[in-house]
């Protein structure tokens, strides 16, 4: 609190450009992504810069599709579970917390969660047209008995 003659205490106001949040939480109201170019102008998670993604994965679940003609670099960091990314002529299993793969510009890949996974992934810059459409994600979903 601060009186007459005194200065504000700033801790107790909220600050302009500052977002708080959860992870698991906020990546179930964005297909897992946390910051990028497709949150709202004026939101602090908004960037053309980078993308990044808490993605959680239920084992057998994989991308639908290979991403081709990739425009951006990536990180992704296994933080639980078994994870596999896939480039032409190699496969990468990821397997201890704090594994990761760095892939440049140009390379194909695809993925597949081996066992339930949580993931990070880092990707820059931010660009449009990535998104897998959504009746070709039910399909690569794992079914009942774990099959695809």
């Amino acid at each position: 609190m601060s009186g007459p003659g005194q200065v504000p205490d700033r801790r107790q106001e909220p600050a302009v450009g500052v977002y708080v949040g959860n992870a698991g939480k906020d990546a179930a109201l964005d297909r897992g992504w946390l910051l990028g170019h497709f949150k709202e102008h004026g939101d602090p998670r908004h960037s053309h810069a980078v993308e990044v993604k808490w993605g959680v994965h239920p084992r057998g679940e994989r991308r639908a599709q290979w991403v081709e003609g990739e425009v951006r670099t990536a990180l992704l960091v296994l933080v639980t579970g078994r994870f596999r990314m896939e480039f032409p002529g190699r496969s990468v299993l990821l397997r201890e917390q704090g594994d990761y793969v760095v892939w440049s510009r140009g390379v194909d890949h695809s993925w597949e969660a081996e066992d339930e996974s949580v993931v990070l992934t880092v990707r820059w810059p931010s660009v449009p047209g990535y998104a897998v459409p959504e009746e070709e994600k039910e399909e690569a979903r794992p079914g009942p008995e774990g099959g695809r």
